[in-house]
């Protein structure tokens, strides 16, 4: 299913659709998505249950772009959800699958645009703990990607352009960090064929909004990972708290990456009522080590409210992460009435959100 409603500057697709395929039939059209993730491999409706997100101040989570839902019940209806419509609908957009099963996803599109990449090395601790907040205000787009040494963050920023802006040259310096002549991995020593296109060349929004190209390996393909969301105005302090167990961590991960992410009314949405900064952390596939990181993380983290990704690995208590949740008690009342009997109900909603 692919529907596009030109007036109402909406898309309909199915909901297993990628967003590399989504993307692609948009633009064609003269059409574009606000915002993406890093991967343009994931699901509409998967990344949309999990909160599945970008960066950038003004960008929601993808999630945020759901105006509509066609799911099936556990009675078996075929039930749609709109914005502006149903009193509930902020309690159905991330529900991990407990509502019932998505099949067809409404979103809101904006006019196709176009994006150049540059990638700055030298990011220093001190220079991003005392300009974080212009950092992530610089561009449409604004990735730190560190391992937590003092002085070798990577800043990728991306930028929305006018086609009588694509000749002007980005900045040879940001906050003390220099362009790269060449483009790089997140992951240092991997291919950065896998990445799109860097080095300031203006191309099409989803084919510079993602890091990674669709068609070739995401990431460090072979991984694992943990993200955790921090209110805005603290978010320089758990920063600080992370760096300061950057030796301990180390030995399990690839890398990190801090994002921004605009608030939103979503009710299990990570950034539901607060603007954010989220610490991605993609981990060596060694889960012995990535269980010690993860204590490791969590507790120092722990000060600062952290929100778990609902789609990567966690350890806090369950108790701890419904109380960051304001409309926690209503998405579970939302859950009886969509399925009275628990027919979607399993081990990690029952754990996790106390869905019986």
């Amino acid at each position: 299913m692919f529907r596009v409603d030109a007036d109402a500057r909406e898309v309909t697709v199915s909901a297993g659709t990628r967003y590399s395929a989504l993307a692609r039939e948009l633009d064609a059209r003269g059409w574009a998505l606000r915002n993406l993730g890093s991967l343009p491999h994931i699901s509409v409706a998967g990344a949309c249950a999990t909160a599945t997100h970008g960066s950038g101040d003004r960008n929601g989570n993808l999630a945020t772009s759901v105006v509509a839902l066609d799911l099936v019940t556990a009675s078996g209806d075929i039930v749609t959800v709109r914005r502006g419509v149903d009193g509930d609908f902020a309690g159905h957009v991330v529900a991990l699958g407990a509502l019932g099963v998505v099949v067809a996803v409404t979103l809101a599109i904006v006019p196709a645009f176009r994006v150049r990449q540059n990638v700055y090395q030298g990011l220093t601790r001190a220079a991003l703990l005392e300009h974080l907040d212009d950092i992530f205000a610089a561009a449409y787009s604004v990735s730190v990607f560190t391992t937590w040494r003092p002085e070798s963050s990577l800043l990728w920023v991306k930028r929305r352009v006018a086609a009588t802006d694509e000749a002007v040259p980005a900045p040879a310096e940001m906050f003390g960090a220099r362009a790269l002549d060449h483009p790089v991995h997140p992951v240092s020593g991997l291919d950065p064929i896998h990445t799109t296109q860097q080095l300031g060349v203006a191309g099409p929004w989803h084919e510079r909004l993602p890091h990674f190209r669709s068609g070739f390996t995401p990431s460090a393909g072979n991984e694992l990972q943990s993200e955790y969301f921090v209110s805005r105005d603290r978010a320089a302090a758990a920063v600080e708290a992370i760096h300061q167990i950057g030796e301990q961590i180390r030995p399990a991960l690839h890398v990190s990456e801090l994002r921004s992410i605009a608030s939103d009314d979503l009710w299990l949405s990570p950034t539901h009522s607060r603007e954010s900064i989220s610490l991605h952390f993609t981990w060596r596939p060694a889960e012995a080590a990535v269980t010690r990181a993860v204590a490791v993380v969590e507790r120092q983290l722990a000060p600062f409210e952290p929100r778990p990704h609902w789609g990567k690995i966690f350890a806090l208590p369950p108790e701890t992460i419904r109380a960051s949740y304001p409309r926690a008690a209503d998405f579970t009342a939302l859950a009886g009435r969509r399925d009275p009997t628990g027919v979607f109900r399993n081990t990690f909603l029952a754990n996790t959100l106390g869905l019986a």
